[in-house]
């Protein structure tokens, strides 16, 4: 696991959408029942968790809902006790609804660091419209990846994970030498400044090699990141290979080399 904090690659001008992304998944997860702090939803342990399977079933992808169609009530994968909820869905726009959706206070702190520190210089390179555009492309696409290999699955699948994913890949062809102080847990959360494409291809083959082992079910969405990073790339590169790279300041004394 990788967690960068900051990236040295200045910005020219406010990055306005990547701003109000961060405020907005913010907003409505306040606003959730994942918070647990809107009263709407209730205080029960249980009442709270049928609020939040409901919710997350409403707003949510469900895979099997995605190739499908809609649902039976019996379909939809919630806790032992709960009601079953009744909703209007359209499966395909849940896909984009979704990427506002987050599950936990860990799942909203780690997405929006990600999308703030890199975003805000991809932001600046695409355009603010463009960049908007490649966002959602890149969470519809990495969704579709992940329903694909489980197309049957009735866990609901929620977060801008990969849409994000597909910002570094971006970021990777953007701008690979900008330096990045990244925290590493298995080294003592010891702040370490490497190269962007060092960071960003660890984190990587970190996402393909969970997306290879981790077992269908309830967690982290991997095969999502892997696809969202590889269209990021890919897209990245189509559009801007001919195009000069607009590359950082030069590395000051006491970084490591590219």
């Amino acid at each position: 696991m990788v967690i960068p904090v900051y990236d040295k690659n200045p910005v020219h001008r406010t990055p306005v959408v990547t701003h109000a992304l961060i405020g907005l998944c913010a907003l409505i997860f306040l606003s959730g029942p994942a918070s647990g702090l809107n009263p709407v939803y209730g205080t029960g342990h249980q009442h709270l968790l049928c609020e939040q399977a409901r919710y997350f079933a409403h707003w949510g992808v469900i895979p099997d809902e995605l190739w499908h169609g809609r649902l039976p009530p019996t379909g939809l994968d919630l806790p032992a006790g709960c009601t079953t909820p009744h909703f209007r869905k359209t499966p395909f726009l849940s896909v984009l609804t979704a990427l506002f959706v987050h599950g936990s206070w860990v799942h909203l702190l780690g997405n929006m660091l990600f999308l703030y520190v890199f975003g805000d210089n991809v932001e600046n390179r695409m355009g603010r419209l463009r960049f908007l555009l490649f966002y959602i492309a890149a969470g519809y696409l990495a969704t579709y990846g992940f329903a694909l290999a489980h197309i049957h699955s009735t866990q609901t699948l929620v977060g801008a994970s990969g849409a994000i994913s597909g910002v570094l890949g971006a970021y990777l062809f953007l701008y690979p030498k900008a330096r990045v102080t990244s925290l590493f847990p298995f080294l003592f959360f010891l702040p370490l400044r490497f190269p962007a494409w060092m960071v960003l291809c660890f984190w990587f083959v970190l996402q393909w090699l969970a997306s290879q082992t981790t077992r269908p079910g309830p967690g982290v969405a991997y095969l999502a990141h892997v696809v969202g990073f590889v269209f990021g790339f890919a897209c990245t590169w189509a559009c801007f290979h001919r195009t000069p790279k607009l590359e950082p300041a030069h590395a000051t004394q006491g970084d490591l080399p590219p």
